[in-house]
């Protein structure tokens, strides 16, 4: 392979080592060195070092699960990193070791022919990692809730075939109550509260069961638990709103686009940050994301092609967006939803208006201007003839003879 630099290096990461092979070229001679070094923090600014004293320029790294964040960071700035798929990076088969994988590294890093992976600056990866770390925590509560229905279930109390939540304020009294020792159902029924009032009698019902002493003490846990990830949850929130007041301008571009809530625009830019300079267009940002599909053809023929790999939790705040923006009526966005599932499913449609909205945001950031609401017709006008021709073909299939004529 041709060399494109002449001081690099390949960094095979593990969490306890590092294996480092460097590849530095002077005229027409090469030398090749292997080292092997600790992943502590003493053990890397030592292969810092001994990178600097062979004159390295640019290192390759390979994304192995959480190990490469802390090589990276320490060698930020002493020479240029590169971050890399593994998958963009497999070695010859046969030859899997640590030693062979560094200097694979080191000789496709030499000859300029892998691709970097996005790391954006330091500011957004701190609050990218709230932002997971908040998604994590409402997804634990979310399954200590499920728990709470199982336990109720097994107990034989059906609250929640009355009430939609039982962990509201109703909710919540009922089940202090059954853990106090309270087990009669008409004196449960009369803690609701509000509208579920006027379904006394069905709560009544509901209530009678066997509510034994151990699923008391489970019911004790589960909801301590949940109070504690609420009290956690409600803690994350408020760092991920201090950190993000200097980016105000940009979360209120993105609150413009219709179903983007707070928390969605808040990990819109954990994901991927303010600049839109390392994505080249649109298409590269939503094939990074995941919410557009792969390519599979062969001899001149396309197949199906599952969605692409990319990163899950963009791709679930834009999904969760696509969602909210389905109920608003009067939408380019919905319209498009609704059209689309005609066709191709609910699944499909969604997907397709997740990446409309990756594709507003790319657009939004890049000009700084405001989304500008096109209307549900927007599709219609831009594609008149394709529409009429689909409405007569669909008139013709049931029979009737058509005659078009353009209104002045």
């Amino acid at each position: 392979m041709e060399a494109r630099f002449d001081r690099v290096a390949g960094l095979d990461v593990h969490r306890d080592s590092v294996m480092a092979t460097s590849r530095v070229t002077e005229g027409e001679k090469r030398s090749v060195a292997t080292e092997r070094f600790g992943a502590t923090t003493e053990e890397l600014l030592a292969l810092a070092d001994w990178l600097k004293s062979k004159g390295v320029t640019h290192v390759a790294i390979e994304a192995t699960g959480v190990y490469w964040k802390p090589v990276y960071y320490t060698l930020e700035g002493v020479c240029e990193v590169t971050l890399v798929n593994a998958a963009h990076a497999h070695n010859v088969p046969g030859r899997k070791t640590d030693v062979k994988d560094s200097e694979w590294l080191a000789e496709l890093m030499e000859a300029g022919l892998l691709r970097a992976s996005f790391i954006p600056p330091k500011p957004i990866r701190e609050m990218r990692d709230l932002t997971r770390y908040r998604t994590e925590l409402v997804q634990e509560r979310t399954r200590q809730v499920q728990r709470l229905h199982k336990f109720l279930q097994d107990s034989g109390i059906k609250l929640a075939s009355v009430a939609s939540n039982i962990m509201g304020a109703s909710g919540r009294a009922m089940l202090e109550a059954l853990v106090g020792g309270t087990t009669n159902a008409e004196t449960l029924a009369e803690l609701a509260k509000g509208r579920l009032r006027k379904k006394l009698p069905e709560l009544r019902q509901a209530l009678r069961g066997h509510f034994k002493p151990h699923h008391g003490f489970m019911v004790t846990q589960i909801l301590a638990h949940v109070d504690y990830l609420e009290e956690a949850i409600g803690n994350v929130q408020a760092e991920i709103e201090e950190r993000i007041r200097p980016f105000a301008p940009q979360m209120k571009l993105l609150k413009s686009i219709p179903g983007v809530s707070d928390k969605v625009a808040a990990v819109i830019l954990a994901e991927i940050g303010t600049e839109m300079k390392q994505f080249p267009s649109a298409e590269h940002l939503a094939a990074w994301a995941g919410v557009c599909p792969g390519n599979n053809e062969s001899a001149g023929k396309r197949k199906r092609a599952r969605l692409r790999e990319g990163d899950p939790w963009l791709r679930t705040a834009l999904v969760e967006a696509a969602w909210a923006v389905v109920r608003k009526k009067d939408t380019s966005l919905s319209a498009r939803y609704y059209r689309i599932r005609a066709r191709r499913g609910p699944k499909k449609a969604i997907v397709a208006v997740a990446h409309a909205i990756l594709r507003i945001v790319y657009t939004l950031l890049t000009t700084n201007q405001p989304y500008k609401e096109l209307g549900p017709a927007y599709c219609n006008v831009r594609k008149k003839a394709q529409v009429a021709d689909r409405l007569l073909k669909k008139l013709k299939d049931l029979g009737y003879e058509v005659t078009v004529k353009k209104t002045a």
